[in-house]
């Protein structure tokens, strides 16, 4: 069933009359948006303790301490802001009153400004109780504001805060449907890239699977966790610096995945513009390559992830067919150097692809939008399968009419091949290792790194052999 979407004035009065919920806004940058919502529908005082916004930076300092960074509009400071906000809410007010829910609304927003230097985002959390005598849970996102208006950014800010706070305590039970109410009435308007919970209520909640709900819902084309499956968003981990992203399917990862990582990101880090104490590798998986018959198995989306885990290495979730919607989502970031990790067969596809469908005189152009200054595409060989024959980036069979611009990319090092390679790794076929997998076959182990074979035994990774996945809690 398609759930019922109410608008946001009929969210801010079911809050108001839930006279279980009493809570605080603080909003840095761009007014009292959200607070707005909840004053202007009626019946606030059985909502609202108090909203404040601390807008010159001074008063802010002194209330939430100053950011190291320089930057406020961060995710450190809206933790500040929701810390600070609810030891005073508990301080204050929890022996007057027990039988309440208490909440904090707080945010940091840059809009769109005068001068239009900035195109307008911000981070929003929640900090809530399910329970009076419950320890509280967190909900924070960034938010990416696309309309061309400040008022209407602002406005946008105003819906968002209170489809965040309404998805905490009505939609709370499915963590699915949370993800896709924060786009109510806010469709075209926003980009959410980043999301986490966590608390006491919601401890069997994986926030990989909530990264991957963005991507999947529509609410962005790339989000990305860390290691220890922390949702990250590229602004606290990539900027400024040198990034270097491998594509693959990661089912499961094997030994040449190590190596494309290892002498890929060896490779990388001695480019003379790229320095290592300020560069990252990341893991990308796309829809496409987590879509089976046209549907995402979470399970097996999950098992990727727990995999590239364990190799200590962030994962970018994208719906990025092609590497042109990732390169503009980085370009975001002021990321230095871009250096993109292919296999030789990827690559052609990504050749055939421009040169059959940019064969209008728009060829150039195609290439150009690709090959960017200060992007370089490391190929990685393959081996065809039956023959034996190692492709590589220099005898990649490219069609005829694009053998001059191909070997023009080849010499100016827009495409350069992986060199430090171990070709007694190119017969590992990852199909081969998950059906032995599958099968219960214990060669498989010999084929995967050694740390991440014992957590697929022991966790039972890529058996789907598992209950019945759910996404509710």
């Amino acid at each position: 069933m398609q759930k019922q979407v109410l608008d946001t004035d009929q969210k801010a009065l079911e809050i108001n009359l839930n006279d279980t919920i009493y809570g605080t806004f603080a909003e840095i940058g761009a007014g009292q948006e959200v607070a707005r919502h909840f004053f202007k529908v009626g019946a606030a005082a059985g909502t609202v303790a108090k909203t404040m916004s601390a807008y010159d930076k001074i008063y802010s300092d002194e209330i939430y301490g100053t950011e190291q960074s320089g930057r406020y509009v961060c995710e450190a400071r809206v933790h500040k802001m929701l810390d600070h906000e609810y030891v005073l809410m508990e301080e204050r007010l929890q022996h007057h009153m027990p039988d309440k829910n208490f909440f904090v609304f707080a945010d940091t927003v840059a809009a769109l400004n005068y001068s239009r230097t900035i195109s307008g985002n911000g981070w929003l959390g929640v900090r809530f109780q399910l329970s009076p005598t419950g320890r509280p849970n967190n909900l924070v996102i960034h938010v990416k504001m696309l309309d061309n208006d400040t008022q209407l950014q602002q406005a946008a800010i105003g819906i968002l805060g209170v489809n965040l706070i309404y998805a905490c305590y009505y939609y709370n039970h499915d963590p699915e449907l949370m993800v896709r109410s924060l786009l109510d009435s806010l469709e075209g308007r926003v980009v959410i890239d980043m999301i986490y919970l966590d608390g006491p209520d919601f401890t069997e909640v994986d926030n990989r699977l909530l990264c991957l709900l963005l991507v999947k819902n529509g609410l962005s084309e790339v989000a990305i966790f860390g290691p220890d499956g922390r949702a990250k968003h590229a602004s606290e981990l990539l900027y400024r610096k040198s990034v270097m992203v491998v594509r693959g399917n990661f089912r499961p990862p094997t030994l040449v995945t190590v190596d494309v990582f290892k002498a890929g990101f060896e490779q990388f880090v001695k480019e003379p513009e790229v320095a290592a104490e300020n560069a990252e590798l990341l893991a990308e998986l796309t829809l496409d390559n987590l879509s089976v018959g046209g549907k995402i198995a979470y399970q097996d989306f999950l098992d990727r992830a727990e995999s590239l885990c364990v190799l200590g290495h962030p994962v970018i979730i994208s719906n990025c067919s092609n590497h042109q919607c990732l390169i503009n989502y980085l370009a975001d970031f002021k990321i230095h150097k871009l250096g993109l990790v292919i296999g030789a067969r990827e690559l052609l596809e990504i050749i055939n692809e421009k040169y059959h469908q940019n064969r209008d005189g728009r060829l150039l152009v195609a290439f150009g939008e690709l090959f960017t200054r200060n992007i370089r595409i490391y190929a990685y060989p393959i081996e065809e399968e039956g023959t034996g024959k190692i492709i590589t980036g220099k005898n990649l069979p490219v069609p005829e009419g694009i053998t001059f611009l191909y070997q023009y990319l080849l010499d100016s090092q827009h495409i350069v091949e992986i060199e430090d390679f171990n070709p007694d790794l190119l017969n590992i076929y990852p199909n081969t290792v998950l059906e032995m997998i599958e099968e219960n076959n214990g060669l498989w182990m010999s084929l995967v790194p050694e740390e991440l074979a014992q957590v697929i035994r022991t966790k039972n990774l890529f058996h789907h052999e598992h209950p019945n996945f759910t996404l509710s809690h």
